[in-house]
């Protein structure tokens, strides 16, 4: 089997009992609660190590499950828009167009645009994987997937998204997905990674935040060469155009033979018509 490959001080001393803010460390165990454990402010020292060394396992398990994945293509998109829900059938369709090219498609993991995007791929014999993220709600990995991950921090689960991607489409979606929008934006425009394509499907959902850039720019806050990082467009062939010639002949990719390493417990990504496996 073969992948796509490119050249692209000292601490204070924290209280003796419970941490400062009240929270028992039992609460870190709950459901998406690793977050707001960490974002609460200082723990004791031993508490804190228990938080490097989870975000450290997060990120170990991560690249484990993703190495051999190949370069893949990034779909963002609400998780609350059901199978009923017009946009529904439109990310399946990018999904499997994102694969035809010989992109592994990459998600969130989650249900609705993510599950739509994930099952295009699938069942049309492409990559399908997911990077999940323990929450509350919408937490379960979609049945969709060849091979997924579930993160117990958010950033761990963004350095991942954005580590293997070679290109972003962005389906309709809420504030979590504006959220990874403007950090592709960030991260390009900053110069952290190279100028791969950033693609958002429905001219008449993203015109709002379209808008919003262009009174940045009048403003000086955003420059106006970085509106060019984006391609606006309800066209899947010229979306899929733009990413052929931005991601794929940009890079130079290539199919190139791997071959994991059985002595260090590494599995090939394999294209199966049947349910997944979690790393």
């Amino acid at each position: 089997m073969n992948r796509m490959s490119g050249e692209p001080g000292t601490s204070s001393p924290g209280p003796a009992g419970p941490d400062a803010h009240g929270t028992d460390a039992a609460a870190a165990a709950q459901p998406g609660a690793d977050d707001r454990y960490l974002l609460e402010g200082p723990h004791s020292r031993r508490r804190e190590m228990g938080i490097l060394l989870r975000a450290l396992r997060d990120f170990l398990r991560g690249f484990r499950a993703l190495h051999f994945i190949g370069p893949a293509v990034t779909i963002f998109g609400s998780a609350r828009f059901g199978e009923t829900h017009p946009h529904y059938a439109l990310a399946r369709e990018v999904g499997r167009r994102v694969s035809a090219l010989g992109f592994t498609v990459m998600t969130g993991g989650g249900p609705g645009l993510m599950e739509a995007a994930n099952r295009g791929a699938f069942e049309s014999g492409g990559l399908s994987v997911g990077c999940n993220v323990d929450l509350p709600l919408e937490q379960a990995p979609n049945q969709y997937l060849h091979r997924w991950v579930t993160c117990h921090y958010f950033f761990v689960r963004k350095v991942l998204l954005f580590k293997y991607s070679y290109g972003f489409v962005v389906m309709p979606g809420g504030l979590g997905t504006l959220d990874e929008l403007t950090e592709a934006l960030t991260l390009i425009q900053t110069g952290k990674i190279h100028e791969f394509p950033v693609v958002l499907i429905g001219t008449t959902y993203w015109q709002p935040f379209i808008q919003l850039l262009r009174e940045m720019i009048v403003h000086g806050a955003v420059s106006e060469t970085d509106i060019d990082l984006l391609k606006v467009t309800d066209d899947l062939d010229e979306a899929m155009a733009h990413l052929q010639q931005f991601a794929v002949d940009a890079f130079g990719l290539k199919r190139v033979p791997f071959t994991p390493s059985w002595w260090l417990g590494e599995r090939a990504l394999r294209r199966r018509n049947t349910q997944h496996g979690r790393v």
